[in-house]
């Protein structure tokens, strides 16, 4: 049995790769195999191997199939700025079609359960029109929300929810990152994102002095995601 997810997050800087890394690392604590794309990254740094990003380099290390970088992360880009922005910068114009066949050819690695990691969040642009919620679609992946637990994350959360849903494709779960651990209410917050998501809360994570995969997969549950989400 096979399984691949799209991780999204409810804003930038909410710890998508954090959560997808430690996901990947509590599924090979489970005996699956393990695959991760970033298609797309901004705030990369030149190396003697060419430009890396570091989140894309935490998903690498997660993935139990023997990968290259660029497997993993196809479209790299210096500037710390908005994707579209930097590819733009860069001369490249960055296109859905672009994207999905990299992520195709991670997926035909038929790994036991795999994450492809989005950029920011559900609307990030891409090139012309398109946007980065367009490639989930074109895919057709269920969607790990990544809340980023704040003062506003409610409002976030619920909007991506809808967007996600809107578009087609089911919230198979979520995760609850408290990055803001003095959020005034936060039991209440908590209780409310999990009355009104209609999806799984997957886990609550708490802010860790070193949030290692290893560390955090201990505050996730994988059997919290629903059945439908698994396809043979």
């Amino acid at each position: 049995m096979t399984t691949a997810f799209f991780v999204t997050g409810t804003d930038t800087e909410v710890g998508k790769t954090t959560i997808a890394s430690a996901l990947l690392h509590a599924a090979r604590l489970a005996g699956l195999s393990t695959a991760a794309a970033k298609p797309v990254a901004s705030g990369c740094e030149l190396t003697a191997e060419g430009l890396r990003n570091d989140d894309a380099l935490a998903l690498l290390d997660e993935c139990s199939l023997s990968m290259r970088y660029q497997q993993v992360n196809p479209f790299a880009f210096e500037p710390a700025i908005a994707p579209h922005l930097a590819a733009r910068e860069a001369g490249v114009e960055l296109t859905v079609a672009q994207l999905l066949q990299p992520v195709r050819d991670m997926l035909a690695l038929k790994a036991d359960f795999s994450v492809v990691e989005g950029a920011g969040g559900w609307r990030v642009p891409l090139a012309g029109r398109e946007a980065l919620s367009d490639l989930a679609i074109q895919l057709g992946l269920p969607v790990i929300l990544v809340v980023g637990v704040r003062l506003g994350c409610i409002n976030h959360a619920l909007l991506s929810a809808e967007a996600i849903e809107r578009d087609g494709l089911q919230l198979a779960g979520w995760v609850a990152n408290i990055v803001d651990p003095a959020t005034s209410r936060l039991q209440e917050n908590l209780e409310t994102l999990t009355e009104r998501l209609a999806a799984p809360c997957l886990g609550q994570v708490p802010r860790l002095e070193t949030a290692s995969p290893a560390e955090v997969a201990h505050f996730l549950d994988l059997r919290a995601l629903k059945a439908s989400s698994f396809e043979s």
